[in-house]
């Protein structure tokens, strides 16, 4: 496996977990590709590690600029990539970065799954407060639980706050599920390879804060019905009218709204 040869040890207080799998790193890269075509694209990569997908995008002649915290690491990530010109390493913490100072179109990260939610928020805003130079293309490596929760459907139990945060901001693909045994140590859950794509939605808040106040509030507690978690919002004749015009029924759960629902919502309520 590449991680012994690179002589580093996975540091658990980091969350690593080196991905080994070939098919999933040839996968990612795929994810990563527009027009068949990496060689004109910056590309940010989060979480190197041992450089073993790092490899592969600079094989195909992409511009990638990594951000790595383990000190130990970016030694030997120096050592490995001194002599490609297309390589640029930054030593520090992700979530400390000013991402104007990185000239990238698209990201790819690999990640601890306990900085997860900072991450979306970094790379995508929040709905009140979108990144204001959104990437092309997001390719993650996440828990599979929380790859479903973003993906999720209306009407799954997958989904909650997060799918329509992520959703208003984002169109979501799902790319390949990714076994713990795909690592090396495994990590006790399954994860998978997920595509953001931002873009505008089709919809638009009129009040982009309400709208996050009011999934937060709606997605409050998942076993009520949506009127309830609401009553302290509006009054229940007027959402009962609300509900009427955007053909939603009187017991529906939050999770049984779509997006655009949510929105529609808000903008009625703006």
């Amino acid at each position: 496996m590449e991680s012994h040869s690179f002589g580093a040890r996975p540091r658990k207080q980091l969350g690593q977990h080196w991905l080994k799998s070939e098919a999933v790193l040839s996968q990612i890269v795929e994810a990563a590709q527009s027009d068949d075509s990496l060689s004109q694209d910056r590309l940010l990569e989060i979480g190197p590690g041992t450089g073993a997908l790092t490899r592969r995008l600079l094989a195909t002649s992409v511009h990638v600029t990594a951000v790595e915290l383990d000190r130990h690491l970016c030694e030997k990530l120096r050592q490995q990539f001194q002599n490609e010109p297309k390589f640029q390493l930054i030593e520090g913490d992700i979530l400390a970065l000013d991402l104007r100072a990185v000239n990238a179109q698209k990201v790819v990260a690999n990640i601890p799954y306990y900085i997860t939610g900072p991450i979306l928020e970094l790379l995508l805003g929040k709905i009140a407060s979108p990144n204001p130079q959104p990437f092309e293309s997001i390719v993650l490596l996440v828990q599979k639980e929380v790859a479903q929760r973003i993906c999720a459907e209306p009407g799954s139990r997958a989904f909650g706050a997060l799918t329509v945060r992520v959703q208003y901001l984002a169109a979501c693909e799902w790319v390949c599920v990714v076994p713990a045994k795909s690592f090396q140590p495994p990590p006790k859950v399954d994860s998978a390879v997920i595509k953001l794509m931002p873009r505008p939605f089709l919809v638009q808040a009129k009040d982009p804060s309400k709208l996050e106040t009011l999934v937060k509030v709606g997605f409050a507690t998942k076993r009520k019905m949506l009127r309830n978690n609401l009553k302290g919002i509006v009054e229940r004749d007027r959402l009962f009218s609300i509900y009427e015009d955007l053909g939603i029924k009187p017991e529906a759960r939050a999770e049984e709204l779509s997006v655009e629902q949510w929105v529609m919502l808000s903008n009625q309520l703006a």
